[in-house]
């Protein structure tokens, strides 16, 4: 593969060498490791930067439609829209049904728009591995705005803050009880609530929901990255494309306002580092497929089942022949 003649195409905005890229970066392959290093690293000297939003929600809120009405607001805005979705993966077989492309039938089909489903795999935390990858080619092909769709399983998919800019939170009219709305996790990392339909006979559920949010928003301590009034919640109806309008005005104002105080800045400064330690933490776990490593693991498992090692001495014995400092 020609990195560099890839590389320019991305930068020109060609959609299909980009999809060649995520697959690319995407591989687990060394030598495809290898190629997709020097990929991005060619790409990082653009300089270019979307609007990265992640998206999170429980299953059935209405993401996929959400995301679809969304984006072609954006797109009849004159803006470039890319949206990674990322699908859970079967826990037996390994395999994902990537359909989040088909449910977004309009918005696939606009030129301005690319979409992009993943699997999960076995990453926890409701994005694949490379998203963050991803999310970089995006930005190299001049997207606008990269909206990153999470898994949506709960109250743990906290790291999709570690590579977008701003965070909304999707929830459904009387989805529970007003006591998650001070639970900490998801909750907390929220820049924004969108209580989805709000439309037909729940309209009115959804505006009372909105304000039990709202108010337990007001509860959580103040947190340095946000203006006066946020985080804050809002309702929205993606069927009636309701709401769309000042959903976009907040998220422009509020990333606006992180721009001019440095928060944007310090934001991504933070989240390269948290990459960088998670990339270490991935190689080191990667030594533990090895032939020798899976060997003696069976051996000492054995040997812990048996008493005749405590798990913790077991350990150290594995990570000695691995050639690491248990401290």
């Amino acid at each position: 593969m020609d990195i560099a003649q890839l590389s320019d195409r991305i930068l020109n905005a060609d959609r299909r060498a980009l999809a060649r890229a995520i697959t690319l970066v995407e591989s687990a392959r060394a030598d495809h490791r290898a190629q997709a290093d020097e990929l991005l690293s060619s790409l990082t000297k653009s300089g270019r930067q979307a609007l990265r939003i992640g998206m999170s929600g429980t299953p059935g809120v209405g993401k996929s439609t959400f995301i679809e009405t969304f984006g072609m607001m954006l797109v009849g805005k004159g803006l470039r829209v890319a949206v990674l979705a990322v699908d859970p993966s079967s826990a037996r077989s390994g395999g994902s049904i990537l359909g989040d492309k088909t449910r977004m039938e309009r918005l696939s089909r606009e030129p301005a728009a690319f979409i992009r489903p993943s699997p999960s795999q076995t990453h926890l935390g409701g994005v694949a591995r490379r998203t963050r990858d991803a999310v970089a080619l995006c930005e190299a092909a001049g997207y606008d705005v990269v909206l990153i769709e999470t898994v949506g399983v709960g109250q743990s998919e906290t790291v999709v803050s570690e590579l977008s800019d701003l965070f909304m939170l999707l929830l459904a009219p009387a989805g529970g009880d007003e006591l998650q709305g001070v639970k900490r996790g998801i909750m907390e990392i929220a820049d924004m609530i969108l209580v989805n339909k709000a439309d037909g006979d729940l309209k009115s559920t959804a505006t009372r929901t909105c304000a039990d949010y709202a108010g337990a928003l007001r509860l959580l301590r103040k947190r340095p990255q946000d203006p006066d009034g946020f985080p804050k919640a809002l309702t929205v109806s993606a069927v009636e494309a309701t709401g769309l309008d000042t959903a976009w005005a907040e998220i422009q104002a509020l990333a606006e306002w992180r721009r001019q105080s440095g928060h944007w800045d310090r934001n991504r400064a933070a989240q390269a580092q948290y990459w960088f330690a998670e990339e270490v933490r991935q190689a080191l776990l990667a030594r533990l497929d090895t032939p020798w490593a899976k060997s003696r693991m069976t051996e000492l498992s054995a040997e812990v089942a048996e008493g005749a090692q405590t798990p913790q001495a077991a350990a150290r014995d594995l990570l000695t022949g691995l050639g690491v400092t248990n401290r």
